[in-house]
């Protein structure tokens, strides 16, 4: 067998800045640390921050008052920052900064009477998040032909943002379908699919081809894994979007597969790591890195972590 390991792959800024801010607030408060939601959607990451102490919740009212509460890299909704403060909550903020582009453009255009289109999934955590930003003033599409459903007249105010965690090419078969049903609309000076997420696809695009099965290790609920997915599968290969080794079988692979092994952009590398050391005692394997292109971002801890370095 030969595999190839996909570069970039794996945490990205937003990731990473979001874990170190939660682990530094663990060692620093002492548990419990509360984390609105999962800090990432990976199984592996919010299991290991519970064995350390960490409680993810769903709900405000779950925390008592005054106790720690970090905001996962997903970002919130206003009204949730509003009720942490009430709640005399010490709310750590680690919104990616890129979610939080977002989040200020939706403001800006709701600012000025825009009726704004959101590009994303229905229910996911970011998508709640920006929706409440400007709740009266954003509609959600998920494909082209909710997108044909809208009525708008050339006399409203059209603008259109998108989740960060998109399929590139969905996306742009969405934004290409607004323009034409509504020339007059318009988009954010810069576009909003984050750069991890359009790298990772970016590497699947190009090494898939060479591949005869692709693996993704990401956690079913992580949408940038998804769509790693379904690119590796649009581009005719069998792929499996598993969490870890533990849930691949010796079944699905031969000895002559070429094996394409990636990860989404909230699954840590120690999960990759696992799952080639699993590859190479079922298969005699070989490993060859692709490195599509290199990645140099970070992200500064939440203002309120710093000061704890």
């Amino acid at each position: 067998m030969k595999i190839l390991l996909a570069a970039p792959r794996g945490f990205c800024a937003g990731v990473n800045m979001a874990v170190q801010s939660l682990d530094l607030a663990l060692k620093h408060f002492g548990a419990p640390v509360y984390v609105y939601h999962e800090i990432v959607h990976n199984q592996y990451v919010v299991k290991s921050f519970q064995s350390k102490g960490a409680v993810f919740v769903d709900s405000l009212e779950e925390i008592p008052p005054k106790s720690t509460v970090l905001f996962s890299a997903h970002g919130v909704a206003p009204t949730i920052r509003k009720l942490a403060s009430e709640r005399g909550l010490h709310a750590i903020d680690a919104t990616c900064p890129l979610v939080t582009k977002v989040h200020l453009e939706a403001i800006k255009f709701a600012k000025e009477h825009y009726t704004i289109v959101l590009i994303g999934h229905q229910g996911h955590d970011e998508v709640i998040g920006t929706m409440g930003e400007a709740p009266e003033a954003i509609v959600l599409v998920e494909s082209t032909q909710e997108v044909d459903r809208l009525e708008y007249g050339p006399d409203t105010k059209l603008a259109y943002l998108t989740q960060t965690t998109l399929s590139v090419d969905d996306a742009n078969r969405i934004i290409q379908r607004l323009k034409s049903r509504f020339p007059w609309i318009v988009g954010p000076p810069k576009e909003d699919i984050c750069y991890a997420t359009q790298n990772r696809q970016e590497a699947v695009r190009v090494i898939a081809d060479e591949a005869t099965k692709v693996i993704v290790l990401g956690s079913q609920n992580s949408s940038n894994s998804q769509r790693l997915r379904e690119l590796a599968q649009e581009q005719g290969r069998t792929a499996y979007l598993v969490d870890g080794p533990e849930d691949l079988s010796v079944e699905w692979f031969e000895e002559s597969d070429v094996v394409l092994v990636t990860a989404g952009a909230s699954a840590p590398e120690e999960v990759v790591a696992s799952t080639l050391a699993w590859l190479e005692s079922n298969f005699d394997s070989t490993l060859e890195l692709r490195e599509v292109r290199k990645e140099e971002v970070h992200f500064p801890l939440p203002r309120t972590l710093r000061v704890l370095q």
